[in-house]
């Protein structure tokens, strides 16, 4: 993995051009909120005053997870080959919100446990799902590297496309259990204070998932610093991909926005590859799974919307987008102090 060695801090003179900007525009100081402080950070990333996002993608990475044989989830494995396939060929509830908002969808099969027949699903498969981590790992730590790598092929090619930010995605029956698993280790909580209903639950099959998620934890005995260990012993072949999908953004200089608690975890494990891979996050919303908020704050990140999403496949991600094009009218076509005839406002300690 020496790409990640390449990953540097980004250039936080471009967001103060950019801060400076803003002070000019004809309002009050700051009071566009996280928004500002948002379009800052992709000009850092950028590298410019004046950044562009007209050009966008959403990665949605596929893969099934073994612990569905404990019976953490309301549907089979099988629910994931078909919404795979549906988002391929343009039909889920993600192609619908990236049409409105004018980005391009990718479906990476990178461990669906099915061949799959939709010609445009971007066929990575590097296993028929993770194995059951309630028994054993989910993988091995050779399988992770190579799945961070998918991610960061993904996000080099769409790079090399013109593609300047991302929403990342996922799509994967019971991948909440690897989630909280993951989340109970990285923020030192018991199972029970960081696990969700997932995409539906009773309050007994809750419990049941918590009961699940501690025998994986005593099972694999993973308590180590190594992001490549912990993914291996607790993690899924989605959440490796979108680690790699951070990482890729560092790399190749993309914006990448978080979506739920999936993504929010991977992005936390991809802050432990290389900590300078924040820089070039946001954080599209705050999850309604328990651990969305905290996850978060681990990585030092604020998300405008806070609406209590948990749909998934980028969906919660990719509604950041029209507010940051409401950002960049502001910035770049609303009046200014020096061409309004109004005093500017000044900073009041």
């Amino acid at each position: 993995m020496d790409r990640i060695r390449l990953i540097r801090p980004t250039d936080k003179k471009y967001s103060q051009l950019a801060q400076e900007h803003w002070d000019s525009v004809a309002k009050p100081l700051r009071s566009f909120g996280l928004l500002e402080t948002f379009w800052n950070r992709i000009a850092a990333v950028q590298k410019t005053e004046f950044p562009d996002i007209s050009e966008r993608a959403v990665v949605v990475m596929c893969a099934d997870n073994g612990v569905v044989a404990e019976g953490v989830t309301q549907t089979d494995s099988s629910v994931t080959a078909v919404c795979t396939e549906a988002i391929a060929c343009g039909r889920s509830n993600i192609n619908a919100l990236a049409d409105t908002f004018r980005a391009n969808v990718y479906a990476v099969d990178i461990g669906v446990a099915a061949d799959l027949e939709c010609d445009r699903v971007i066929s990575r498969k590097l296993a028929y799902g993770s194995d059951n981590i309630a028994v054993g790992p989910a993988m091995t730590v050779e399988n992770v590297y190579r799945a961070v790598a998918v991610g960061m092929d993904m996000v080099r090619d769409l790079a090399e496309k013109g593609v300047r930010i991302i929403v990342t995605g996922e799509m994967g029956i019971g991948n909440t259990t690897p989630t909280s698993a993951l989340s109970s280790v990285l923020l030192g909580l018991p199972p029970e204070k960081v696990t969700g209903k997932g995409a539906g639950l009773s309050s007994e099959g809750l419990l049941h998932k918590a009961e699940v998620i501690k025998r994986a934890i005593t099972v694999n005995s993973p308590f180590s610093d190594d992001p490549a260990e912990l993914i291996s012993k607790l993690g899924s072949y989605e959440i490796a991909g979108m680690t790699g999908l951070f990482l890729g953004g560092a790399v190749y200089g993309v914006t990448m926005v978080i979506d739920g608690v999936i993504s929010a975890v991977s992005a936390v494990l991809a802050s432990m590859f290389a900590p300078a891979s924040v820089d070039y996050m946001l954080a599209g919303h705050v999850s309604a799974e328990p651990s969305g908020r905290m996850l978060l704050e681990r990585l030092g990140l604020n998300a405008v919307i806070d609406g209590g999403l948990r749909l998934g496949e980028g969906t919660g991600g990719i509604l950041l987008l029209p507010l940051l094009d409401g950002a960049a009218a502001l910035y770049n076509r609303a009046h200014r102090f020096d061409g309004a005839g109004i005093e500017r406002y000044v900073e009041l300690i």
